[in-house]
């Protein structure tokens, strides 16, 4: 099959090989020269050392792994038909006129008792405390809000706000920069469609932030966190002073180098470190544990908890689906490896983890292994590298009836940045040739503008970022791609999908998720109709 990554250099961390013939297995050059001025990533960690380790510069991308998978959502099709229609409103006569695709509904929701509905079945990635997250959130989280979807506010976003008071009890008594990501969302959220989740880890849960955000903003969700797809240890950021690295350290961080250390701070004065590190702990799990914190949150008034696990290994999915039961939490995201990150090591995001199609394959064959004792099973979010409709409705179908949503984070990510682009390149007359096609205002460029003038008002709409302008006009594009499909699939709601509208176009596609070959779909029924 060949090498599924070539190692030693990547645009994510500003390498790349200066020969044209590079050995597969190891990325070197296959004429490495004395004398070489640069730049794989081995010549670039001579001399910048554990710098080399991070997608960068910090604060200003995002990076997603380049790892080829040998089986992917792509190695999957949906299935069309001829004939018939499921899921139209009851009463609803299935026919050329009433099984049209703008008839399709893509509202879905989530929740044990207490449900939540989203217009679409997607949702936000957890936007945390690194900067690339924080100077974007208010055209994320309007987006999203707007859009009717949930957004999720990640870890640690108290722990580094550099305004953060702590009470006597080290417990956060005010922190500016979360009171800031939840008041921009409530603003506009219509209170009907989608939430904002609060992330938690273990710095969080010392810090006291599910208190926090109940008592002074009546949250009604927390989210714990295990992992994620991207990393297999805790977060981390970039801090660029001296003064925010010792305070870091302060409020309990991990940070490299040690900012305490006399010859750190004096390498750091001569310019040699530039930057420092922020690490999340690991967190440890255990059924008892996690149990008692859920009960814990719940007695703090949470109407709902949910938890967020990454690509660990078939046991610890098995836990987090037997205890989320157990709990009765309201949703487990589920997320799969490559993932993509603000900031995680690039030699973990692409050589780490259970990839999202086989997660989302063993995830389903475990839920259904609780349901057939009788085991009620979380609703279910699936992560992980998504960016489309159709990979969207394929988890959906694959993960029917318990995959409820799929979880997003460049993907709605980018759609708030071009947006906020567009806005500093009208302001200073900069519009690049692949915009400036469209028109040459607000008004020409956005094609959702004049829909939510109609919904906002003249004057309202105009105090909308256009990062959120950019992200509902995408939200809208995917609601109409995953119509369509749903349409051809003749399924007119979510509730109605199935894993039998997927065929696997390769046997290994087929023998790891359990959809039926190509040629084996619906084969015996085929059959009876010729036999007629």
């Amino acid at each position: 099959m060949g090498n599924l990554r070539r190692p030693n250099a990547n645009e994510a961390t500003g390498t790349f090989n200066r020969s044209r013939d590079v050995v597969p297995v190891s990325g070197i050059c296959s004429r490495c020269i004395d004398g070489c001025t640069g730049g794989c990533e081995i010549w670039l960690a001579s001399f910048r050392g554990r710098e080399v380790l991070y997608p960068g510069p910090f604060g200003e991308i995002t990076a997603g792994a380049v790892k080829d998978y040998p089986v992917d959502y792509s190695h999957l099709n949906i299935l069309g038909y001829a004939h018939g229609a499921e899921g139209l409103p009851e009463g609803v006569e299935p026919g050329p006129d009433t099984a049209v695709f703008t008839n399709v509904d893509t509202t879905t929701e989530y929740g044990w008792d207490i449900k939540v509905k989203m217009k679409v079945p997607i949702f936000t990635g957890a936007l945390g405390s690194t900067e690339i997250a924080r100077k974007n959130w208010e055209h994320i989280a309007v987006g999203a809000a707007i859009s009717g979807i949930t957004v999720v506010c990640g870890e640690n976003v108290a722990g580094v706000d550099p305004d953060l008071e702590l009470d006597s009890n080290r417990k956060v008594k005010k922190s500016p920069e979360l009171d800031r990501r939840i008041e921009i969302y409530k603003r506009y959220h219509d209170g009907e469609y989608g939430e904002i989740l609060i992330q938690m880890n273990v710095e969080d849960t010392r810090l006291g932030v599910a208190e926090y955000v109940i008592n002074k903003h009546g949250i009604e969700t927390i989210e714990l966190k295990w992992g994620q797809g991207a990393k297999s240890i805790g977060g981390e950021i970039k801090v660029r002073s001296l003064e925010d690295a010792l305070e870091l350290k302060r409020r309990g961080y991990i940070v490299l180098p040690d900012p305490e250390l006399p010859e750190v701070q004096q390498a750091f004065k001569e310019g040699e470190i530039r930057e420092f590190e922020r690490h999340s702990r690991l967190g440890f799990v255990s059924k008892e544990s996690f149990l008692k914190e859920v009960e814990r949150l719940r007695s703090l008034g949470f109407k709902r908890i949910t938890l967020k696990t990454g690509a660990y290994s078939a046991v610890d999915l098995a836990m987090a689906l037997r205890y989320g039961a157990e709990a009765k939490v309201d949703l487990i995201t589920v997320d799969g490896a490559p993932g993509g990150t603000g900031m995680s090591p690039w030699p973990m995001m692409n050589e780490w983890g259970i990839p999202t199609f086989y997660l989302e394959s063993l995830t389903y064959q475990f839920a259904e292994k609780l349901s057939k004792r009788g085991i009620r099973v979380p609703d279910i979010a699936i992560a992980g590298g998504f960016s489309t409709e159709d990979a969207v409705l394929k988890a959906l179908m694959m993960g029917s009836p318990y995959v409820k949503a799929v979880c997003m984070g460049r993907a709605l990510m980018i759609p708030a940045m071009v947006g906020k682009n567009i806005g500093e390149w009208l302001k200073k007359g900069e519009l690049p040739k692949t915009v400036s096609k469209y028109g040459k205002t607000v008004e020409e460029i956005f094609i959702t503008y004049e829909e939510l003038r109609n919904r906002f008002g003249s004057e309202e709409v105009k105090k909308l970022p256009l990062g959120a302008i950019g992200v509902y006009t995408f939200v809208q594009k995917f609601k109409t791609g995953l119509q369509q499909l749903m349409a051809g699939a003749r399924k007119f709601s979510l509730s109605v999908l199935s894993r039998k509208d997927l065929i696997a176009l390769t046997k290994e596609a087929a023998e790891i998720s359990g959809i039926p070959y190509v040629m084996e779909s619906y084969r015996e029924e085929a059959e009876k109709i010729l036999e007629e």
